[in-house]
Order: C-alpha cells, then structure tokens, then sequence
C-alpha cells in the first residue's frame, strides 16, 4: 500500500500554528479521516489507535519545522514555489492544477504554502501522503 494523498485549503492567518491547530481540530470534529469509526474521544487517541499506519489526514501531523521530516509541515521555499509554479504568489487554481510538487513530499510528512488571490495572502495550503 502506498501513501495516500491530504489537503486542504484554509483561511489565511498570520500564526501557521494556529491555523494547523485549527484545521486538526475541524478535520477531528468532522470524522474525514482513516478510524474514525471507532469513535476516538481526542486525536491524540485517534492517532494511537491507528498506530503506524496514521489518519491519512493532516491529523497525523504534530508540529511545523523548516525542513521536511515525518509528523511535520514545512514552509515551500521561495526557489520551491517559483520552480512549481513560476511564481512565489500561487494562488488556489495554480496550487490544484500543478501535481508535480507531490512527487516531492515524503510519506507521512506535509508541506504548506500561502495561497494568494489579486496579491494578497488568502489562504493557507496544507497538503502531504500518510504513512504507507
């Protein structure tokens, strides 16, 4: 079994930690990952009963860090985004039409990357592969 794919686009705020925080909670609440059927009472018990193989959700994600390494996201570089998408100001559209950044992500971590619409930061890209 391979990776599976997570994104989401979120509403643009200053603090990433927020908004990651955020975003777990929202993915928690709304059941949209791997065994939430057995009806864990936190994520930190979501997390565990799925053991190794994780949520296959931005759930199994526990920290931000500069460089890319498993439970993390990490910030696309400025030379990152202009050579994905010719551009350090991608907006929505670009960041869902481009799929050769993905090849770039390794199993069971995440990147982010602002979004912008007419200039100015809109939202907030979380995406990455679970655990195989």
């Amino acid at each position: 079994m391979g990776g599976e794919v997570w994104q989401y686009f979120v509403p643009h705020q200053d603090d990433i930690k927020k908004a990651l925080h955020d975003l777990k909670e929202q993915v928690f609440r709304s059941g949209k990952y791997r065994g939430s059927a057995s009806a864990p009472g936190s994520i930190d018990e979501a997390i565990e009963s799925m053991g190794e193989i994780g949520t296959a959700s931005i759930l199994d994600i526990t920290h931000i860090s500069e460089s890319m390494e498993p439970c993390a996201v990490s910030p696309f570089s400025e030379e990152d985004l202009e050579y994905f998408f010719d551009t350090t100001m991608p907006t929505h559209e670009t960041i869902e039409r481009n799929h050769d950044f993905w090849d770039d992500i390794e199993r069971g971590c995440g990147v982010y990357i602002i979004v912008y619409k007419n200039g100015k930061p809109d939202e907030i890209f979380f995406g990455g592969y679970s655990f195989d």
